[in-house]
């Protein structure tokens, strides 16, 4: 099974910028994509064999989440049934067979930390969220978590520490998700690997300095990370200030 998340950074903008063609050359079972910014009436995106689903922000141009899938979903969850936290799309849950997939934009903190307070509320729902599910059956979690766990997942730790994405508060979350049965995938493969990020700053020309952050994810249920075989951070891929992140099972 091949999935694939990206942060597009808008769909629509990122439509003009080759997001068909990766679409359909990669031919993922499924494809997840964060900050859509867009409402279901403001796109006709269909791709033949998928079905897809689409949770918007009430803000408009704001935050969203959708799935393309290949496997028809035995339910479809929009959220995480708490009101505070579903107004901003961010949670769409397809249930199969033998996994959840959950595909999530983490809230970021902003520049000042004005959101660092609500982010750590989010993620503690968040993780509570991922363990009641992994009671049922197994857990595959994607998406923009807008955190580097550790020094080695972004170029500059030294200077960035305290930064939205890599405060001390955000990173003992991080842990937290791991440490209550959950995998890293691409850390569970490549576990000393630098240099491998999935985000950079439109400033700088930091992309093609490879001064970057990876801050996308697929995690995992312990209780299938011996089924994770490839882990792939596609850095060539353009149409966003991410690129997108693959898992192989």
């Amino acid at each position: 099974m091949k999935l694939i998340s990206w942060n597009v950074n808008g769909i629509r903008a990122c439509i003009n910028k080759g997001f068909i063609d990766f679409f359909k050359e990669i031919k993922a079972d499924i494809f997840c994509i964060q900050e859509t910014k867009c409402q279901p009436d403001q796109i006709e995106l269909e791709f033949e064999g998928y079905q897809s689903f689409w949770n918007s922000a009430e803000r408009k141009g704001y935050s969203g989440t959708a799935i393309f899938t290949k496997k028809k979903p035995i339910t479809v969850t929009y959220g995480i049934g708490i009101e505070e936290h579903d107004q901003e799309g961010r949670i769409i849950t397809l249930e199969f067979k033998d996994l959840y997939l959950v595909n999530n934009y983490t809230p970021n903190s902003k520049r000042g930390l004005e959101r660092l307070d609500y982010r750590q509320i989010w993620e503690d729902e968040i993780r509570k969220y991922l363990l009641k599910l992994n009671q049922t059956k197994p857990v595959i979690m994607c998406g923009d978590l807008n955190v580097a766990h550790k020094e080695i997942d972004l170029k500059n730790p030294k200077t960035n520490r305290g930064n939205a994405g890599f405060t001390d508060e955000e990173r003992e979350k991080m842990k937290q998700l791991l440490e209550a049965g959950f995998t890293d995938s691409f850390r569970y493969l490549y576990p000393d690997k630098e240099g491998a990020y999935s985000w950079w700053s439109y400033m700088g020309r930091a992309r093609e300095k490879n001064v970057g952050w990876r801050i996308d994810y697929f995690i995992v249920s312990n209780d299938i990370q011996e089924k994770i075989k490839g882990a792939t951070i596609y850095s060539e891929i353009m149409g966003s200030d991410h690129c997108p992140v693959g898992l192989e099972m």
